[in-house]
């Protein structure tokens, strides 16, 4: 009776709707405004960021840190080895020495180009150039006036162009360095058209209908859309990197479609249940409208929380991002009302003839199974779980160099040439440096285990700051690199500064991304406390309880794990034909920050139906059947699109999205069809009523908030 009373009230015109229902009132009454409202904004937002281009700039600078000392120092005193640098790498295998009549004039119209500060030579090793033993493969450095985030990439490529035009006759030209990587890269090919027309036929199948498929679909669009023009303009005035936008791509479209099918899902069955368009519009607003809401804030905090890591490259993707999943929420909100204002009544007609075709048994029939054996259910899921997250515990971080670059791209080529002629070290060199007299800094690095060899200090314009560049014995992305950063920065050169009191700073790319996967690694138990800290408590508020905040934090952090574990198998240990290499430094967080964020959907939605159950029958046994029952279908349908969606991004060329979309879709994955579907029921049922229990000192504190309204 209690129940049906509640559900009389939300679909009645003469009750009084929550925010949400009466925010589906609004769109409704005014569809046609509300629709030409969001077209005008995401047009009007999507002209503006067209006029106005993208300023995007990568920030990796780390206060605090040798490397960024280093760099601050070099761009004080003037020191050319400030810049950024392209390697132009020759080969002949009859001698590069034979080709001079050909690369001269090419070095010189080189140094004529833009962005162009200093030019050296194959044959003058300290005017940055060298040959091999052998004679057969050669090398210059082209220094640049900036860093390669600042120099325009039409300017690298107008290097490139200039080098490889000398190819010819037994001369092969390749160019490498960070420049060379950024103009040689590419967005993210059709994997965003592969996952929606993916996420596209999964929707047909569950509601048998394309126009019902197309409004989450279209949803999710506007918003993005909206999303990505804001960041454009946005990034004129706050710093944004320009890996960004994919990224923001992929989270909004898998979490826009998410949303909206919740929405739309629970309209749909208020539909089956004799409720009219707009009384179905305006219950499914007011019940899954606020667990999106909450959702969608929980994800937001977890973003947000990146912030403490204080790390300038993440927090502007952190906003980013946050601004895309708010972008969601508000197109959920206010847009899906209009849509299915305009389109109600033909999905109406639809529903009606397949109502007899909906059933919910078989989800009912596993949660009896769960609960019948709790224990297998919940231990055999968690050692599973726990498995797969163990290669985690052996994650590198770093960042990918030319080595993981395409075989046929020009910097993988001259990352193979310069480690066949000089050394795998050559392609992570260090840069030392010291402000005043050199002293012994050369013959003392070149003395170092672990350094294959090392430049004479170089000075700097003003004459008082010198620069020693040291090759190491391994390669940029070898474990023991990493080591020698630390053993030169411990051991080595703290007794040099001991005989001559000088101080010595090791820098230089190799350095600074040890220098940012550090960072990370230190700032990383802070940043979860953070986020499952401000997570947990919202839930216990929402919930009024301890224990199912305390459980949500906990499974949240196996199926990250678990993601964790499946990346660094693939991308670090090479399996499944990947190139292998360290994880990307900042790709761990964003995983946790989002997943994390994800993970709480799908928790709300499961538990907040339970929740509904048990307060109308404080029947623990029963809640926990009919919550699964209710929900089992929507999680399963809304974890595979956004698995399709994030799993197609594994197809872009880029490493970085594809760690990205390979470890969300694996997240996604493990926590829809593991941890919803046999873990939570498992414990819960093992918890029993103790489940809603909340010490009467916090019952009192912590404010009522109804998550859903009953609706039978």
């Amino acid at each position: 009776m209690h129940a049906n009373t509640t559900e009389a009230r939300a679909g009645s015109p003469d009750s009084r709707p929550g925010v949400f229902g009466r925010l589906a009132s609004w769109a409704q009454r005014h569809r046609w405004g509300a629709l030409l409202l969001w077209v005008v904004v995401v047009a009007g937002i999507t002209a503006g960021s067209q006029l106005a281009g993208s300023a995007y700039h990568n920030d990796f600078s780390l206060p605090g840190t040798d490397s960024q000392a280093a760099s601050d120092l070099m761009e004080r005193h003037g020191s050319v080895q400030g810049g950024a640098t392209v390697q132009i790498v020759m080969q002949d295998e009859r001698g590069v020495r034979g080709d001079q009549a050909v690369i001269a004039p090419m070095l010189e119209e080189v140094r004529g180009l833009p962005s162009v500060a200093q030019v050296g030579g194959p044959f003058d090793p300290r005017g940055g150039g060298g040959l091999a033993e052998d004679g057969t493969i050669g090398y210059t450095t082209v220094t640049l006036d900036g860093s390669a985030e600042d120099v325009p990439k039409e300017h690298v490529t107008e290097i490139m162009e200039t080098a490889q035009g000398a190819e010819g006759d037994g001369l092969r030209v390749e160019l490498g360095g960070d420049a060379v990587r950024g103009a040689e890269e590419g967005g993210g090919g059709a994997a965003e058209g592969a996952g929606m027309l993916a996420a596209l036929v999964i929707l047909v199948f569950l509601f048998g209908s394309l126009v019902a498929a197309a409004l989450p679909l279209a949803t999710a669009l506007f918003a993005v859309g909206g999303a990505i023009g804001l960041i454009a303009l946005a990034s004129h005035v706050f710093t944004v990197a320009d890996f960004t936008p994919p990224i923001m791509m992929l989270i909004g479209l898998g979490v826009g479609v998410d949303y909206a099918l919740l929405i739309f899902y629970r309209f749909r069955h208020e539909l089956i249940r004799g409720a009219e368009p707009a009384a179905a519009t305006r219950t499914a607003l007011d019940a899954a409208g606020r667990t999106v809401f909450f959702a969608g804030c929980t994800v937001i905090i977890a973003l947000l929380g990146l912030i403490v890591l204080g790390l300038g490259a993440l927090q502007g993707v952190a906003l980013a991002v946050a601004l895309t999943v708010l972008m969601t929420m508000a197109a959920a909100l206010t847009l899906l009302p209009a849509l299915l204002a305009v389109f109600g009544g033909r999905i109406h007609r639809h529903v009606r003839k397949r109502a007899h075709k909906v059933r919910d048994e078989r989800w009912r029939r596993l949660g009896a199974a769960v609960q019948r054996r709790p224990w297998p259910a919940l231990l055999i899921p968690v050692a599973l779980l726990l498995g797969l997250s163990a290669p985690a515990l052996d994650m590198r971080l770093g960042f990918a160099d030319a080595g993981n670059e395409a075989p046929s791209s020009t910097s993988r080529q001259a990352y193979d040439l310069l480690a066949e002629g000089f050394g795998p070290g050559f392609n992570g060199p260090l840069i030392v440096v010291t402000e005043g007299a050199p002293a012994n800094l050369s013959e003392t690095l070149q003395g170092a285990p672990g350094i294959a060899s090392a430049t004479p200090a170089f000075p700097s314009s003003d004459g008082r700051a010198h620069t020693v560049i040291a090759y190491p014995e391994t390669s940029p992305q070898d474990e023991r690199t990493a080591d020698l950063v630390h053993t030169l920065r411990d051991d080595v050169l703290p007794s040099l500064s001991d005989r001559t009191g000088a101080e010595y700073l090791v820098g230089g790319p190799t350095a600074a991304a040890q220098d940012f996967a550090d960072s990370v690694a230190e700032r990383m138990p802070l940043f979860v406390a953070v986020v499952v800290g401000l997570s947990a408590l919202l839930l216990m508020v929402v919930f009024r309880s301890l224990l199912i905040p305390l459980k949500a934090a906990v499974l949240n952090l196996l199926s990250i794990a678990a993601a964790l574990g499946a990346i660094t198998l693939v991308f670090q240990d090479g399996r499944f034909g990947a190139q292998p290499g360290p994880i990307e430094s900042f790709v761990p967080v964003m995983i946790f920050a989002i997943v994390f964020g994800l993970s709480m959907d799908y928790e709300v939605f499961l538990v907040s139906r339970m929740h509904e159950e048990w307060e109308r029958t404080r029947d623990s046994a029963h809640a926990v059947r009919e919550g699964l029952a209710a929900t089992g279908k929507v999680i399963t349908a809304a974890a595979a699109i956004m698995i399709v969606v994030f799993g197609a991004f594994v197809l872009s060329p880029d490493r970085m999205l594809q760690q990205f979309g390979l470890g969300l879709a694996v997240a996604v994955l493990l926590d829809a069809l593991v941890i919803r579907c046999l873990i939570v029921p498992a414990i819960m049922r093992l918890l029993g009523d103790r489940a809603w229990w909340l010490p009467a000192p916090l019952a009192r504190a912590f404010p009522k908030v109804a998550l859903e309204r009953p609706e039978s």
